[in-house]
């Protein structure tokens, strides 16, 4: 059997190639989406652009198809400049406020919920947005300030963007709205309730779409009834974050490969680790390894996309801090199981429900409904069943759940139902 292993030799930088072009395009993107900086520097562009276009306004004021009022056009450059710089100098400083008032909020959470949650705060776009308008302004009133000019006599003429600080006076009205708003909102984010909320939300919208890509889908087939002819392995440590699918059947489907991706999405590998098993019936070389290489991507930790069993153990994780004997809160328990249930009724109930998911030649791990229910109340069971209260509760949802999804999944669902009716 040729094993084609792709291994680090000489740098960390190497590894980052490993991961391949197509997806690791694919997870830059998503990172970029639930990254914390990316809107509020596209803001900052913004702003730039707009002090830009507005000093070009003021340079032909006969653009402006309005007149505006005289008392609103006679400010002097003295004053101008005092404005600009009061309102730079306040945003900025309400700014750094606003910073430490979100690493507050993540600290909070991290250390009563859970680390995992860290991203969930950084991905909120109430936050983005916010700080997006405060650094924006800031740096058009900047961009505006440097622009204002005293008049010398006999030489360059008295010069004030009159237009420029209008607009700096409706953005500094609009930074003091974002104000009010970040501050009730920051207190929103860490409440546990809206915690599980939002998490439970993703989860639900993550098995609706994939029981919606799944829609046409048969039962997946089998791959050749013979040991794999090669093994690739993930060449790096870290987890496996996005996996190119329909690359990789397009790629079986050119060369007459059976491709099975042996490690699931967010398993962590190692170097060595096996990631994918090829059948060929032809010569494959290190060319083909590297082509099937450019499907998957591999990060530094587990995230949701592709991967919502991430979002049901991030419940689990908040069942189990809830319960420990230094919180003792049971009712956020409940609240997270709710959740739970709620997604599994979905998985079970929603157009059919979640089924193996079919590729000509691509074989993999698909998630189905035992496997999504392994990820949430038996992983929650040590951690339930010392408090009588969140047992009850439990032992009910999963009754009410028996009654409601397919008769395949009934069997998963009576298998943790008598363990906890047994430890009730």
């Amino acid at each position: 059997m040729a094993t084609y292993a792709i291994l680090i030799r000489k740098h960390e930088k190497e590894g980052d190639g490993l991961m391949g072009k197509r997806a690791y395009l694919l997870k830059l993107v998503q990172d970029v989406r639930a990254s914390y900086w990316f809107l509020p520097s596209v803001l900052v562009g913004v702003g730039l652009l707009l002090a830009t276009f507005m000093g070009w306004v003021d340079n032909n004021p006969s653009v402006v198809p309005f007149q505006l009022p005289d008392t609103l056009l006679d400010t002097q450059a003295d004053g101008a400049r005092s404005t600009l710089a009061v309102i730079a100098q306040s945003i900025i400083g309400v700014t750094g406020v606003m910073f430490s008032m979100t690493l507050v909020a993540v600290s909070f959470a991290s250390g009563n919920f859970g680390p995992r949650l860290i991203g969930n705060f950084m991905r909120d776009r109430g936050n983005q947005w916010s700080l997006g308008i405060l650094i924006s302004t800031f740096v058009y009133a900047l961009v505006v300030l440097r622009t204002v000019q005293d008049g010398i006599d006999g030489g360059v003429a008295e010069y004030v963007p009159q237009y420029s600080l209008i607009v700096a006076l409706g953005l500094t009205l609009v930074c003091v709205f974002t104000l009010i708003y970040f501050i009730h909102h920051v207190p929103e984010t860490i409440n546990v309730s809206r915690i599980s909320a939002s998490i439970g939300a993703s989860l639900d919208r993550i098995i609706r779409k994939l029981i919606d890509e799944n829609e046409d889908n048969t039962t997946p087939p089998p791959p050749p009834d013979r040991k794999a002819d090669h093994l690739l392995s993930a060449g790096i440590s870290g987890y496996i974050q996005t996996v190119n699918y329909s690359q990789l059947a397009k790629l079986a489907d050119k060369h007459d490969w059976h491709i099975r991706l042996s490690a699931p999405i967010g398993s962590f590998v190692t170097p060595q680790t096996p990631v994918f098993e090829v059948w060929a019936a032809h010569s494959f070389g290190d060319t083909d390894a590297a082509v099937i290489k450019e499907c998957y991507a591999i990060g530094a930790g587990r995230t949701e996309n592709q991967n919502p069993t991430f979002l049901a153990e991030q419940l689990v994780e908040m069942i189990a801090r809830a319960l420990s004997p230094g919180l003792n809160d049971p009712y956020t328990a409940i609240d997270c199981l709710n959740r739970l249930a709620a997604a599994l009724t979905v998985a079970s109930t929603y157009q059919g429900g979640l089924q193996d998911r079919a590729l000509d030649r691509v074989t993999f791990q698909a998630l189905t409904f035992p496997r999504l229910f392994a990820s949430t109340f038996p992983l929650c069971r040590q951690y339930i069943k010392p408090d009588a209260l969140t047992l009850d509760h439990a032992v009910a949802l999963l009754t009410d759940l028996l009654a409601v999804v397919r008769e395949e999944d009934r069997a998963t669902v009576k298998s943790e139902l008598k363990a906890l009716a047994s430890e009730g």
